[in-house]
């Protein structure tokens, strides 16, 4: 580490970038064989507050993830034995929350592209200055502290993938939901497009709203308009404006949607259903940032948008089939992001109907009252559910049953008509559409069985070890299989009985 003042710098006239107090609750890996940097870095950040380990071992380091995790860890690239990748690895596997830097003093593009395709949350060449080091490490906090502002809970809820829109809490402990809330909270910092894709209610523009309150235009005007809910030519008037006489009833200049959203975020949800004979105008505002308002003759306004789109149609098809333009399409999708549907990670549903319980009582009912409780029949019930309609079904529907419901009372299962009424609980059509949503039946016979396999396994192992309320040893039993058996199958599908049931490993072998 090369030297210089030593501190991070501060922007003018505001507050510094992470106070004293909220670094001192930041903890930090760093990982490096060559021993003078290895202090320099412990040094430098413990003088700002931060608290610091250290090791000069890839495996030592490994065992530290095992045994606890850290907010972020500095990771060297070339280490003998365990090298940065590994340890990189571990991160991912035993600690997916934390913020991974590498730090390597052979820095190459191919390098920084292997790295963060990993999964690094960032890259820090080497030698790099003790500020350069803080204004990282500064940022990587700044972001975690966000997550904890947003969830408006401890970090340790902010690890499971909390998102808060306008409130109201999306949670989410799958493994296919954090990565999404991560890279959510990764492209948030940049003015970088992102492509947003997933079935109709599982949140997309929940994660739009994020990365637009996470990044740099929070104050400006988040702008969201729906391709699919207007005809063209109103479409193209409400995002573009248009000038007075241009169509009847226009007896006035208006501005549209995109200067509306100027040094803000414009979300145009469901892309694909916008008029190819728009989709250029489009481009041309992506391209120089020039907005011509309908029946105008000359450019009306330069504008500065971050664009985030979403679609709940699979965006390939759409190009395949004329719908979509390629090179708006490309221009779009800088980033993507995909959302999982809610029937792909039921270890998700006993948080989310928890917190809806809880959310809606307190909406609905006098303050002071006690919530009903989730009878595990019903649970049982909600994870059997394929969910055609994701998280805003299950939203709604628990919505009713807290409206219904008595103080102190239990929520039985047929308190929940909503999910025979919508499609989820009888036989017939329907449950043969629950049983191949989803999945690409042009796909090869040996393929689609195996992932109809995996999604009931993971169904049923989501509902098992819940109604065992996360004893293990009696989920194996009802299971009628060994428990290391049950421990390797949920390994496979990344599931945690933590999530699904609030118990330990430890409390299991007390049992």
């Amino acid at each position: 580490m090369t030297s210089d003042t030593g501190r991070a710098p501060e922007l003018d006239g505001e507050e510094p970038f992470i106070s004293s107090e909220d670094r001192s609750t930041i903890h930090i890996l760093a990982v490096d064989d060559e021993l003078t940097a290895l202090k320099s870095c412990e040094s430098v950040l413990t003088a700002e507050g931060y608290h610091v380990d250290v090791e000069r071992r890839g495996e030592d380091a490994i065992r530290r993830l095992r045994a606890g995790s850290y907010h972020v860890a500095l990771i060297d690239q070339n280490m003998p034995r365990v090298d940065g990748m590994q340890v990189l690895e571990a991160v991912r596997e035993h600690s997916p929350s934390t913020l991974a830097v590498m730090m390597t003093g052979y820095a190459t593009a191919e390098a920084s592209v292997r790295a963060l395709q990993a999964g690094a949350w960032d890259y820090l060449p080497k030698p790099f200055t003790a500020t350069q080091l803080l204004v990282l490490v500064d940022r990587a906090a700044h972001t975690l502290l966000r997550v904890r502002a947003l969830a408006g809970r401890t970090t340790k809820d902010a690890q499971s993938g909390v998102l808060v829109d306008n409130g109201v809490q999306i949670l989410g402990v799958s493994k296919a939901m954090r990565d999404a809330v991560a890279r959510a909270l990764k492209v948030a910092g940049t003015d970088a497009s992102v492509f947003i894709t997933g079935e109709s209610g599982t949140g997309k523009e929940v994660i739009a709203r994020c990365i637009h309150q996470e990044s740099r235009r929070a104050n400006k005007s988040f702008v969201a308009v729906n391709c699919a809910a207007l005809p063209g030519e109103l479409l193209e008037s409400e995002m573009f404006g248009h000038r007075r006489g241009a169509f009847t009833g226009a007896v006035r200049d208006k501005p549209g949607l995109l200067e509306m959203a100027h040094q803000g975020t414009l979300f145009l949800d469901e892309l694909v259903e916008m008029p190819v004979a728009l989709q250029p105008k489009l481009l041309r505002v992506l391209q120089d940032g020039v907005v011509r308002r309908v029946g105008s003759e000359k450019d009306d306004a330069v504008v500065d948008v971050r664009f985030i789109s979403a679609t709940n149609r699979n965006p390939e098809e759409a190009l395949d089939e004329g719908l979509l333009r390629h090179d708006l399409f490309y221009r779009l999708r800088v980033v993507p992001i995909e959302l999982p549907p809610l029937r792909e990670r039921p270890e998700d549903i006993p948080i989310l109907a928890a917190h809806f319980i809880e959310h809606y009582w307190e909406r609905h009912r006098l303050p002071g009252s006690k919530p009903p409780e989730l009878a595990s029949e019903t649970l049982d019930r909600l994870l059997s559910a394929s969910w055609p309609g994701n998280v805003r079904q299950l939203q709604n529907v628990l919505e009713e049953v807290v409206v219904l419901s008595d103080p102190e009372g239990e929520i039985l299962p047929e308190s929940i008509p909503s999910l025979d009424q919508d499609g989820m609980g009888g036989g017939g059509s329907e449950a043969r559409d629950a049983l191949f949503s989803g999945l690409d039946l042009r796909g090869s016979y040996h393929d689609v069985k195996q992932e109809l396999i995996d999604r009931f396994e993971r169904q049923y192992l989501a509902r098992i070890v819940a109604q065992a309320g996360g004893n293990m040893s009696k989920a194996a039993r009802r299971a009628g299989i060994d428990r290391t058996t049950l421990y390797r199958l949920m390994d496979k599908h990344e599931l945690s009985k933590d999530n699904l049931a609030g118990r330990s490993r430890e409390q299991d072998e007390e049992d």
